[in-house]
């Protein structure tokens, strides 16, 4: 039971409109319906930010420390081979703890009618990239076959949430190795996937075909 004259916390009114954002688009994000989500007073809103506008601004900064910081701390992920390097970077993508896709989506959508946040999102997608060249190069590519590369491997997974691919788990773990081997043009080794798969809680069938690392 919340004590009396609780107001919530700037996390949970954040939280909040982040929910609101990803199952409704920004114009769900409004201050009443928010108060009346969490069962709070529109007053305790104005503790926390100043108008709507600062919890939009809130809101993107949430959303682009979260996804762009989650797939640049894989990208820069310590790994032994460049298909280990793709690897880390396809666990962001489906890890919502590092990378949430639903978020991304709404963002983007919202983008498209806010030229200042389309600018924004740009930004963002040039940071992931730019991430994922140096990932590459890295490892021994050169700029030219690392910048193709990394377009491919994010415009593949971009792709993955404009069009909101829904497949099963096991769908999509069968097709690792082969994204892998598209992306890096190194096939991943078993003992790399194991650790992939064990990652993310899958136990692969004994038919599954790897090459030993």
């Amino acid at each position: 039971m919340k004590a009396a004259g609780w107001r919530g916390s700037r996390e949970v009114w954040l939280e909040a409109a982040l929910e609101a954002l990803v199952e409704g688009g920004v114009d769900a994000v409004k201050i009443q319906p928010l108060a009346s989500r969490l069962n709070l007073s529109r007053t305790s809103f104005y503790w926390f930010f100043k108008d709507r506008k600062a919890l939009l601004d809130a809101l993107v900064d949430a959303w682009n420390s979260k996804n762009t910081g989650g797939l640049v701390s894989m990208a820069e992920a310590y790994a032994e081979t460049p298909a280990e390097a793709v690897l880390n970077v396809i666990s962001a993508f489906l890890d919502d703890a590092l990378f949430d896709p639903r978020l991304d989506f709404a963002v983007r959508g919202w983008a498209l009618q806010a030229p200042d946040l389309m600018a924004r999102v740009n930004a963002a997608d040039e940071s992931r990239l730019a991430a994922l060249r140096g990932m590459l190069e890295r490892h021994g590519y050169d700029p030219d076959d690392a910048d193709v590369r990394a377009r491919t491997m994010y415009l593949v997974q971009i792709g993955y949430i404009a069009m909101q691919v829904r497949e099963s788990l096991a769908t999509r773990m069968k097709r690792i190795p082969g994204y892998v081997k598209t992306f890096s043009g190194q096939a991943p080794g078993e003992r790399e996937l194991a650790r992939f798969f064990a990652r993310h809680g899958y136990d692969p069938p004994n038919e599954m075909n790897v090459e030993e690392a």
